[in-house]
């Protein structure tokens, strides 16, 4: 029978946090969830699945030990988008330090995939200074290192495009791009934190699935239920908007992830591990029916 772990999770009013903290409740574990916004939607949500919402910041030593002091396990992760890549890393290094601190018996840091394989990446850099700091600690640690979120597909910089019938993004339309859906990240951290000894010090890059923006449209298509086309934007046009972005599509392009994902799933058979096409059959597309306010 797997112990049933006692778990802070950051960044758990959040989409990543988000999953991991429902993963982690509906496999019996009990539940921190760490957030500076007590009164949100999500905080109200969590509490009301069963989690124990606590006030906290990462970049206060004092209060991520407090939150710490009586867990067995935590979460940590960082959002560059919202806090700014410098203040990802320095909060990171802080948290993690006061992990340390508190005596946690097992870190596991999200990063992403390829992180250490020096891609240039600005984003990619800010989470890999905090994963060499995790690693450096002398505590029990895992890193979880994810591909790109299948929800993408519907973030607020993506969505108006859809409801237009298309799907648009700056990479070749038949590149392949390695894509994981967030449901997956939760489950996968919470196999982590069960096996606890068996993945000490360990790095696990990983995906659900592997498709090009051609083969994404056609099952977009299907699942919606009306055309959707895939558009490649150019590369100068996403530079416009973020030097950081066109700097990880050129990545994409060029190189890209390299999970191994035939592994992964054999290896891990307790996450369901989503395709694409699985998770468009799921997901409500009645979003794309609403407009933003």
């Amino acid at each position: 029978m797997t112990t049933k772990r006692s778990v802070l999770v950051t960044g758990a009013t959040g989409q990543q946090g988000g999953a991991v903290a429902r993963a982690l409740l509906s496999r019996g574990h009990r539940v921190k969830a760490l957030t500076r916004k007590l009164d949100s939607d999500a905080a109200r949500a969590l509490a009301s699945a069963g989690a124990d919402v606590v006030s906290g910041d990462l970049g206060d030593t004092a209060s991520v030990v407090k939150a710490a002091s009586d867990v067995d396990t935590m979460f940590l992760m960082g959002n560059s988008y919202e806090a700014g890549m410098e203040a990802e890393t320095r909060q990171g290094i802080i948290a993690a330090d006061a992990a340390k601190a508190a005596g946690i018996g097992h870190l596991v840091y999200s990063s992403v995939a390829d992180a250490d394989k020096k891609t240039g990446i600005p984003h990619f850099e800010s989470k890999y200074l905090v994963e060499k700091h995790v690693t450096g600690l002398g505590i029990p640690y895992t890193i979880s290192a994810p591909v790109a979120f299948m929800e993408n597909i519907v973030a607020p910089w993506s969505i108006g495009a859809l409801r237009q019938g298309t799907q648009a993004f700056a990479m070749p339309p038949k590149r392949v791009l390695q894509l994981v859906a967030l449901a997956d990240i939760g489950a996968f951290v919470a196999a982590l934190v069960e096996r606890r000894e068996q993945v000490f010090g360990k790095r696990f890059d990983f995906a659900g699935d592997e498709l090009s923006g051609e083969e994404q449209a056609k099952i977009l298509s299907q699942a919606i239920g009306r055309p959707i086309a895939y558009q490649e934007i150019p590369i100068e046009a996403a530079r416009l908007q973020s030097e950081d972005a066109a700097l990880m599509f050129e990545w994409f392009d060029r190189v890209g992830y390299d999970a191994d994902i035939s592994a992964l799933h054999r290896d891990f058979p307790e996450v369901r591990w989503h395709s694409f096409a699985d998770w468009a059959r799921e997901f409500d597309w009645s979003v794309l029916e609403r407009t933003s306010a």
